[in-house]
């Protein structure tokens, strides 16, 4: 009996990872990709530091992910699953503080990268680069290198184009009009995991590039502590992405930035009020610098020698986002292939022999891991997919 034939778009986690499991089973596979190289923005992502998963239990796992067949894709593989799978390509893990999980240190994203390449080549997958995607129907995907067009048969197709941000990366988004053509539903991408650009910021710029520790931001209902980031612009870091989906409903309103969680506002009055300076109270409660200059270009004279106002400010003070910031700019986008047009399996509903997978589909989770582990899921959900359809 020959082996089944499969065509991987992307050669992102997800799409590799598919290939991966696939060539293990003995299916001929072959990647494609537009860049001269995989995993572009696999690399770029490991730059800010390179966090693969995180080391949570499951139940909380997958309370960061907004849809369940993400979340049933998580429960096939987790983040278990994909520490063991590193185990096996050579890249040893450890547990940071946070709970995130990285390459032991020393071990850089190329190292990664190329090592899961090469389990890929010793299996015998066929790797095509500058190929462009351009068309496909349900035997055939074309592709044009150059001036030349190239079509590939195939028994499967796996899509893992990526989103649209970071677009030196390859994640162009350009696939959507393809798919749109061919009557798949896809929703309009929108910036996540981004900073918020806020209202009347041109007296911060001076604090550019500074960071604030150990804060708790709060938007509505959902909180989040961690470090944020100054930008010329607004706000950065973790939390801030975290508040991301909570904006997205209404994109009004405020969120505020609690700088002392570890105190109550009753015990920070009191120590302001036995101070002899407001200065000298936020200095004995280990207040940052940084934090007591932010503070002072954000408040009138008046309010900051208030012990009552300082305190209310200290625990909570106010920010106006106005917007996102531009997708191109961000860490990922929601948008893309919308759910209602795939099966559980992640087969395409009109292409039964078409699978989807990674950020390509509309779906959302904060940074710390969850995005990556989003990717290689859904990658190896199709392929669990592609091994049950075989059968």
């Amino acid at each position: 009996m020959s082996q089944k034939k499969v065509c991987i778009v992307g050669m992102g986690p997800a799409g590799l990872m598919a290939g991966t499991i696939l060539l293990e089973q003995g299916f001929e596979v072959q990647f494609f990709d537009h860049k001269k190289a995989a995993g572009r923005k696999f690399l770029v992502a490991g730059h800010g530091g390179f966090n693969l998963t995180h080391s949570e239990p499951i139940e909380a796992f997958l309370e960061k992910y907004n849809h369940q067949f993400i979340q049933s894709a998580i429960q096939q593989f987790d983040n278990s699953a994909w520490i063991n799978f590193l185990e096996k390509i050579g890249i040893q893990t450890y547990i940071g503080s946070s709970g995130k999980i990285f390459p032991v240190k020393g071990i850089k994203p190329i190292e990664v990268l190329s090592a899961w390449m090469d389990r890929i080549k010793k299996l015998g997958g066929i790797l095509h680069f500058s190929h462009k995607f351009i068309d496909f129907s349900d035997k055939e995907v074309v592709f044009t290198k150059g001036i030349q067009e190239i079509k590939c048969d195939f028994d499967y197709l796996i899509l893992a184009m990526g989103g649209s941000s970071w677009k030196k990366t390859g994640s162009t988004g350009e696939w959507k009009t393809i798919l749109e053509d061919k009557k798949i539903v896809c929703e309009p991408f929108e910036a996540s995991n981004s900073g918020f650009e806020l209202e009347n910021w041109n007296e911060i710029n001076s604090l550019e590039g500074q960071t604030i520790k150990n804060i708790e931001i709060t938007y509505n209902s959902t909180k989040k502590t961690g470090d944020i980031v100054i930008s010329n612009y607004g706000l950065e870091g973790a939390p801030i992405y975290f508040i991301n989906k909570e904006f997205r409903k209404d994109r009004e309103g405020y969120f505020t930035v609690d700088f002392k969680p570890s105190k109550t506002i009753e015990e920070i009055k009191n120590v302001l009020k036995k101070s002899k300076n407001k200065t000298d109270g936020l200095r004995k409660m280990n207040v940052s610098k940084t934090v007591i200059q932010f503070i002072k270009l954000r408040t009138t004279k008046e309010e900051y020698s208030s012990s009552n106002i300082l305190a209310e400010i200290l625990k909570g003070m106010k920010f106006y986002p106005t917007s996102l910031r531009p997708i191109d700019e961000v860490i990922s986008t929601i948008g893309g292939v919308s759910m209602e047009s795939i099966t559980n399996e992640f087969q395409l509903i009109n292409y039964p022999t078409i699978f989807v997978c990674g950020e390509m589909l509309d779906w959302d989770a904060p940074t710390g891991g969850y995005l990556i582990q989003g990717c290689v899921s859904s990658g190896y959900a199709v392929s669990t997919s592609i091994l049950n359809n075989k059968k």
